[in-house]
């Protein structure tokens, strides 16, 4: 049986669709801004293999909607539409799924802490910070949660936390990760992986926003879902990316990653409805 297609970089088609996504809430400002440019996105996707959508909730959050002037309530009313626009784009495309993006905290930080998981609140303090969201977004109409690029073992069991307070929820869960052994905080993916082991409601725990050299092993170590980004480096001091990521190589190598034994595969940052269409053409 074939893996599961996932899309790839919402934010990066967004960007390619003209978009301008350079303040701190990301593609989710576009949740207000221009809701119908992300329905765009999501039926790209669709079009060009992808089985599913997630929704551009990643960056969104009632503290961060909050902190640039909405209410709490047009953040939670933000926050369902994200799911709505997916349901909308999925129905038009007439097939996929809806996966609601939970970001993790460092997202809402905006200083890359979802790359390091040097936070300021416990795991405690993490369930609490996720709690609301992720009540919305569980209860808003998606197929499956995405909790997505999670950095730390404390966020990894806060939201074990929290799925175990919604047993009815089926979700993912990834995690960046520094190497082919370890998320980023330091800890093994395979310690990490055994929090969610007692979870039914777990399709899949694996790998996101991490290179893709890195798959192979990281597959070796348990994770049947993966979604790197595109393997291009970030070059602070000129702002540009530095690389080529080829969608025909991406592909390739996600049909490899299949046959290590993933079950979902995909892109995140810097990939594209491209990369996704090789990826579905090199399955095939």
């Amino acid at each position: 049986m074939n893996p599961i297609v996932l899309d790839g970089g919402l934010a990066t088609h967004l960007e390619a669709l003209g978009c301008d996504l350079s303040d701190d809430l990301w593609s989710a400002r576009l949740l207000a801004d221009d809701p119908d440019v992300i329905r765009r996105a999501h039926l790209d996707y669709f079009q060009a293999g992808a089985d599913v959508a997630t929704t551009a909730s990643y960056q969104a959050s009632i503290p961060g909607f909050v902190r640039h002037g909405l209410t709490p309530r047009q953040a939670r009313d933000l926050i369902g539409l994200s799911v709505r626009i997916a349901v909308q784009a999925r129905d038009e495309a007439g097939h996929g799924l809806v996966a609601a993006s939970v970001g993790p905290y460092g997202a809402y930080l905006a200083n890359g802490a979802e790359y390091t998981g040097d936070y300021d609140l416990d795991e405690d303090g993490l369930a609490d910070w996720h709690r609301e969201r992720f009540e919305i977004l569980a209860g808003a109409g998606a197929d499956l949660l995405a909790c997505e690029t999670i950095p730390s073992r404390a966020e990894a069991r806060a939201l074990a936390r929290l799925l175990r307070e919604t047993p009815s929820v089926r979700a993912w869960v990834t995690f960046s990760c520094r190497d082919g052994e370890h998320i980023s905080d330091g800890t093994p993916f395979e310690e990490c992986a055994a929090i969610f082991a007692g979870l039914p409601q777990v399709v899949a725990v694996g790998v996101n926003c991490t290179a893709p050299r890195f798959m192979p092993d990281l597959i070796k170590h348990g994770a049947s879902i993966v979604y790197p980004n595109s393997g291009e480096t970030w070059d602070a001091t000129n702002r540009r990316w530095l690389g080529l990521a080829d969608p025909v190589e991406f592909g390739r190598a996600a049909a490899g990653w299949a046959s290590l034994g993933a079950r979902y595969v995909g892109g995140c940052c810097r990939t594209a409805p491209a990369h996704i269409r090789e990826i579905r053409a090199h399955l095939a």
